[in-house]
């Protein structure tokens, strides 16, 4: 960018910044997120500022430079932090139990035929639609949904016989009891 074009951008963005900061604060409500957005809407404008050919209409570009970047902020915004005067208890997972439910599960899975074990692993842990398990596998759909069938009742049938819902009863009784 030229010299001149930095100088009349300067002096666009001096003459202007007050009705653009009362723009972006009717985008946001937070004083200081509204400064942010228009820092970042300049910044972005600055980098593209010759190629605004008609400088009359740069207010109405950086105005959609501040909306698009307002809803690229709210897109990315996962988990909403949210203010409280008291903090929630900490806690610490425990994972042991999980470690020994994962091994249980790797036990129980023994019992299964290596087809059936395939099919429970690409359906349920893998995540893949029956069409997708039949494609990996080579066998039809039909096939896929049979195999499951057989293979989840095997799988109940292995763990009444060990009679694990007893124990997990058992444990879910001591975790609330623990509360």
């Amino acid at each position: 960018m030229a010299h001149g074009e930095v100088l009349e951008f300067e002096e666009y963005v001096r003459t202007r910044q007050d009705a653009l900061l009362r723009s972006a604060r009717r985008l946001v409500p937070d004083p200081v997120d509204a400064q942010d957005l228009l820092q970042t809407a300049l910044v972005r404008t600055f980098h593209r500022w010759d190629g605004i050919a008609d400088k009359r209409l740069a207010d109405a570009y950086l105005r959609r430079v501040m909306i698009n970047t307002r809803t690229e902020w709210w897109r990315a915004r996962r988990i909403e932090e949210v203010p409280t005067e008291q903090l929630p208890d900490a806690s610490v997972d425990d994972s042991t139990e999980q470690h020994a439910d994962r091994a249980l599960l790797m036990d129980v899975l023994k019992v299964l035929a290596p087809k059936q074990r395939s099919v429970v692993v690409l359906r349920h842990w893998e995540q893949m639609s029956t069409e997708e398990t039949a494609e990996a596998l080579g066998m039809s759909a039909g096939t896929v949904k049979s195999t499951l069938h057989r293979a989840l009742a095997r799988l109940r049938q292995e763990l009444e016989s060990r009679d694990l819902d007893g124990r997990f009863l058992e444990r879910e009784e001591q975790e609330r009891c623990a509360a």
